[in-house]
Formats: structure tokens, C-alpha cells, sequence
């Protein structure tokens, strides 16, 4: 993993989501990671605005696109991987556990009886330590489980897309009260990557800044064994379990994870049109 990876970033104000486009060279191949696909609650209206600008920048550098990489089921924002690929082409990929995690929601969502819960609307599924390339780059798929159990990390030479693991270290980690989710676990995984090299970069899939400081999502190692306020060296497993506990019973919802967990289980994929030509999503009462 010798060769570095070029590195765009595209962040999203509405959901505080930052997507990425890695490349090996300007006319070379790409990876593109967790697209954002613009939703509008109040109408239930769709858009490509955030997909379109990952779309003029691999077009602008004369990218193939090989791979949309997830690095999870989101609960905070809809894929753009299906429109993406309609575009530019490229093999939509998640973690090999996503299959627990649309078991779930298929059951939560009441979804059509012939719903896959097998990852099979997707066209690969990584297995944790599979390596894989992006054009001359090796990349390799790390699984984070925690947030849920699906989690994956992606590493690109010296970069790590960490997903939902961790927060800028003044922010902290992820919540672990989704279904199938689990801080123990979460530790674990934690500890996965900042076993890597101090100088590793981290790059985040979210920021929710304090009022003091702009979005940020590059961190490293080091910085967040130093700093992290939750997961810094010296913090043992079950300190973490207790806090992450009991913050977890204080916070709310996602805004989004209703409507976006319905298309992210699909890869992005708007849920099948109804008799009369619609699409619709479906919204369970008292149930989460």
C-alpha cells in the first residue's frame, strides 16, 4: 500500500455527512464513498445536488468509477449510490452483515414479501480483511461493527475511512443503541484502528461541531489516542460501555432514519413503485 491516494471531500450542511471520491490518478479509476442523496422531508421530494458534484468532479478528472462504497446502512442520510451508478457505473459494495441488519428493518418496515434479507441488492459484499483495488491502488475492508453490525472501514494505503466509528476527537464516537448495535463492540472496533500506525489518517463520515470550530473529518491515530473524549488512551471498556450507556438514553432520532434506512437496506434504491405509480415510504407508529 505504497501509493498514495488522491483524496476529494464533498460535505453536506444539511446532514453533516462528508462523502469522498479516492482516485489513484487524474484519467485513472476511483472509489466513490457514502453519497449523499438530498431529501426533503416536508415534501418527500428527492434531488441530486450533493451526487451531482461527485459526478462534475469525476467527470472534470476523467474517472472511471469501479467502486460506491458504504460503510454502512445509514440512519442520517439516503444513498445516492443507485443514481450514481446509473451515471458512471461502479459496483455498489457494503459489509457481508448487512443481511442482519435488513432482517430487521424488513420486519420493522413490514417490507414486500419478496424483500432479499441476503445483501443481494448489492452487488458485492466484503467480508472483514478482504483486500480489493481501486484501480493501482490496494484497499482493504476493515469491520467496525458497533454502531451496527454492519459497519465496515475502508484503508487506502495511509488513509482509513472510519464511517460511523468515531467523531472528531472533540466530538467523541457513535451511539450504539440502533438495532443490532452494541458498545462493547463498538470498543473493540475502536481499538482495531487505533492499533494502526500513529500517523494513519482518519477520515470521518460526519462532524457535528461545537459552536467554536468549522466541520472538520481528517484526524489521525494519534490525535484521537491523545484526545479523543471518549475513547482516549487510558479509557478501559467498561468506562466506555457505562458512558456511551447512558448517553445513548438522552439523545433522539435521527431526523432521517426513517426514510433512510428504507433505501440504504437497497442500496440506494428507491423503494417499488405502488398500483397507482408512486413510491412511497412507509412510517411505523410507536414502534422505534
Amino acid at each position: 500500500m505504497s501509493q498514495p491516494a488522491h483524496i476529494e471531500a464533498f460535505f453536506d450542511p444539511t446532514t453533516w455527512t462528508i462523502s469522498y471520491v479516492v482516485y489513484d490518478q487524474v484519467g485513472g479509476s476511483a472509489a466513490i464513498l457514502d453519497p449523499v442523496l438530498d431529501y426533503d422531508p416536508k415534501s418527500g421530494r428527492t434531488g441530486h445536488d450533493n451526487a451531482q458534484k461527485v459526478l462534475d468532479f469525476v467527470h472534470a478528472h476523467s474517472l472511471t468509477v469501479t467502486w460506491i462504497l458504504e460503510t454502512h446502512a445509514h440512519a442520517d442520510h439516503l444513498s445516492a449510490a443507485a443514481w450514481l451508478k446509473q451515471q458512471v457505473g461502479g459496483k455498489v459494495a457494503i459489509g457481508a452483515k448487512i443481511g442482519t441488519v435488513q432482517q430487521v428493518f424488513k420486519t420493522l418496515f413490514n417490507l414486500e414479501a419478496d424483500f432479499a434479507t441476503d445483501g443481494s441488492q448489492f452487488d458485492h459484499l466484503f467480508e472483514d480483511d478482504e483486500t480489493f483495488a481501486i484501480g493501482t491502488l490496494s484497499a482493504r475492508a476493515i469491520a467496525v461493527p458497533g454502531h451496527t453490525p454492519a459497519d465496515l472501514a475502508y484503508q487506502v494505503g495511509d488513509a482509513v475511512f472510519i464511517g460511523d466509528t468515531l467523531f472528531m476527537p472533540d466530538v467523541g464516537s457513535a451511539r450504539c443503541d440502533f438495532p443490532g448495535g452494541n458498545a462493547a463492540t463498538l470498543y473493540q472496533s475502536v481499538r482495531k484502528l487505533l492499533n494502526l500506525p500513529a500517523q494513519t489518517r482518519l477520515f470521518l463520515c460526519h462532524d457535528y461541531p461545537p459552536e467554536n470550530r468549522k466541520p472538520q473529518w481528517q484526524t489521525t491515530v494519534a490525535a484521537q489516542r491523545a484526545a479523543n473524549i471518549h475513547l482516549h488512551d487510558g479509557v478501559d471498556e467498561a468506562t466506555f460501555v457505562a458512558m456511551r450507556t447512558q448517553r445513548d438514553k438522552t439523545l433522539g432520532m435521527p431526523m432521517l432514519i426513517l426514510p433512510a434506512i428504507q433505501v440504504n437496506i437497497r442500496a440506494g434504491v428507491l423503494p417499488p413503485a405502488d398500483t397507482n405509480g408512486i413510491r412511497y415510504l412507509r412510517i411505523p407508529m410507536d414502534a422505534l
